[in-house]
């Protein structure tokens, strides 16, 4: 019977998130908020459909604990090196700071020994780094200068977690009892700084010897299975003494960070990352308790609205020290002004030593739950108010340092100088044709000016940027965008103010060169048919053809489906009529190449491949 209700819970869970998730993210709100309200919706609070949401929140965990094992393996020393200033400098800024923020108003409003305090300014000074990543990475704002600091925070918090474990015992004001796995305050302490040892000395002589093991058996799935024995591994070493699981994955991470196998490891586990975080997600919606929030709502919210106002004041005053950019310090500061889900571990131990009271951990518990929950909605508040106003987004802020484009009297304005653009730029150059570059791209303008390219940061959607590029003066644009929602963005407005230019357009598929031709634009390139092309046509020679019998087929193919792709324009809207017709073409397609093949002359393609000169080959 019990084995029924765990498929019927697990059927729910799963329903709700099918049914809230894509009307959240089609609503603009996101897929953390969708998870969470599905969890409220089949809460005991709500519709009741599922009871108390613990069992799915232990198990659940382990989404946190694989997503921080995915950190762990992408922290190689170099890259800790190269981020020691952040993590070091902002991480502990952000902690010390905040905590003492916390424990100074916890100390003010309520009567709290020191004791106390200090424990939950430690507690609530942490953020969510589940909530966090997963929402700034769906987003598209964790490459941006606001999301890489909060990211070196995350992980100064997650490598924090271990130090503040053993100074809870510490705060306790009376010997603590023994603990639930037998021991006492001090060796619960030693236990733990011993695990970490032993796992530091297991990844530098077991794991690695383990790994190569396994990959020499060359069975693909106990690669996986062992991916998995050292997250479970991990978790349960930690779960034994009362740690929160993801604490052990993540150092599991670390300590392979420099293994061979990172990648594949990395490959094994990201499935199930995302659907067990997606059930940590709905867990904590399902765990809110409105009983209690009903019995003290003013209180409460008050406290809500208190910890998010504080953190904020705090992360803001850091962003502004660091001189982040305006609008990336408003993302630092709103995207970490949450508490986190280590924060429920540190709560039930600070219970368990008695460093807090059972009154304070039940009214802790809830408050870390309302503040995570409140994080995706802060960060919609960012996403419609404050990014439109400093121009943050994907591909990072207005660059302060970035002059404004120069009019040079280029023929040639390129937009978009990825490598699709420097192939065509470079080219350009040398054969002396002058180009003005324009990249909306951050990191990717950072890159070209480091290897002495001069191009220009701006949106090429706005007509005074494009005049001050040269569009009046310049004969061509050439379009590089793969977005096509940007690039006819920026063609109506070439064709609006600059009709002389002539425009050359990148097409991503089918579907966009559509788009393109619709917008009336003449020179369209699809940017993977003439490398297809080229692939097929080195296989046909491999198979038997001749060189010149294979450049032929693939000339003939290109023409024909450049003719097909014409030919169906006006049926492009249509799916059906689309695809009726493209069947009729590609058969035509098959006849035709199959006639060339027939072809009697088609053998003295040979004696002509063979009479010309080995240069000429070449």
């Amino acid at each position: 019977m019990e084995h029924s209700n765990f498929l019927l819970e697990a059927v729910i869970f799963m329903g709700a998130a099918v049914i809230a998730v894509p009307i959240a993210t089609r609503l603009g709100l996101g897929s953390v908020l969708g998870y969470l309200l599905a969890g409220v919706a089949i809460g005991p609070s709500a519709l009741g459909l599922v009871g108390d949401a613990s069992d799915e929140m232990h198990v659940a965990e382990f989404g946190v604990a694989l997503m921080l094992f995915l950190i762990g393996l992408e922290l190689q020393p170099k890259k800790l090196w190269q981020m020691r200033g952040a993590i070091l400098g902002t991480g502990s800024a952000q902690l010390l700071l905040t905590a003492a923020a916390i424990a100074g108003v916890a100390l003010l409003l309520f009567d709290l020994g020191w004791r106390s305090g200090i424990a939950i300014g430690l507690i609530l000074a942490l953020s969510s780094t589940a909530i966090v990543l997963q929402s700034l990475s769906e987003k598209g704002l964790l490459k941006t200068q606001g999301g890489r600091s909060a990211f070196a925070v995350l992980l100064f918090q997650d490598i924090a977690v271990i130090p503040i474990l053993a100074l809870l015992p510490l705060l306790a004001g009376t010997p603590a009892e023994a603990h639930a796995s037998g021991l006492s305050g001090w060796q619960y302490a030693a236990a733990v700084i011993g695990t970490i040892a032993a796992f530091a000395i297991a990844g530098r002589y077991l794991l690695g010897p383990l790994l190569r093991l396994v990959a020499g058996s060359q069975v693909r799935e106990m690669f996986t299975v062992t991916s998995l024995l050292i997250v479970f591994a991990a978790a349960a070493v930690m779960s034994w003494l009362d740690l929160s699981p993801a604490l052990g994955t993540f150092l599991a991470g670390v300590l392979l960070a420099e293994s061979e196998f990172r990648h594949e490891l990395e490959a094994d586990i990201q499935p199930f990352k995302g659907l067990l975080l997606g059930l940590f997600f709905i867990a904590v919606g399902a765990s809110l308790n409105f009983a209690q929030i009903a019995e003290n709502p003013m209180l409460l919210f008050g406290l809500v609205i208190a910890l998010v106002l504080v953190k904020f004041a705090v992360l803001f005053a850091l962003a502004r020290v660091m001189r982040l950019s305006k609008g990336e310090d408003w993302l630092f500061a709103l995207s970490l002004a949450q508490a986190g889900e280590f924060g429920f571990v540190l709560v039930s131990f600070s219970t368990q030593i008695q460093v807090l009271d059972a009154g304070a951990s039940s009214l802790l518990v809830a408050l870390i739950a309302l503040t995570m929950a409140l994080t995706p909605v802060l960060l919609l508040v960012f996403e419609q108010f404050i990014q439109p106003r400093f121009l943050v987004g994907p591909e990072g802020p207005l660059v302060p340092d970035s002059p404004s484009p120069v009019d040079h009297g280029s023929p040639v304005i390129i937009i978009g100088y990825g490598r699709f653009g420097q192939i065509t730029g470079r080219l350009l150059n040398a054969c002396g044709f002058g180009t003005t570059l324009l990249e909306r791209n951050a990191e990717q303008l950072d890159l070209v000016r480091r290897y002495g390219i001069e191009a220009y940061y701006g949106d090429a959607s706005r007509e005074d940027l494009l005049r001050a590029a040269g569009a009046k003066s310049a004969r061509l644009v050439i379009l590089t965008l793969s977005d096509q929602a940007a690039s006819l963005e920026i063609i109506a407005q070439l064709q609006k103010h600059f009709p002389n230019l002539t425009i050359l357009a990148r097409a991503r598929n089918r579907m966009h060169q559509y788009a393109l031709m619709e917008a009336g634009v003449k020179y369209i390139f699809r940017e993977t048919v003439d490398s297809a092309l080229s692939i097929g046509e080195k296989a046909l020679v491999l198979l038997g053809l001749s060189p010149l019998q294979a450049r032929r087929a693939a000339r003939k193919f290109k023409q024909h489906d450049e003719r097909m792709l014409e030919a169906l324009f006006p049926y492009w809207r249509d799916e059906t009529q689309h695809i009726a017709q493209a069947r009729i073409y590609r058969e035509q397609l098959l006849q035709a190449l199959q006639q060339d093949r027939r072809d009697k002359d088609l053998h003295l393609d040979h004696y002509w491949e063979e009479a010309q000169p080995e240069t000429e080959k070449s």
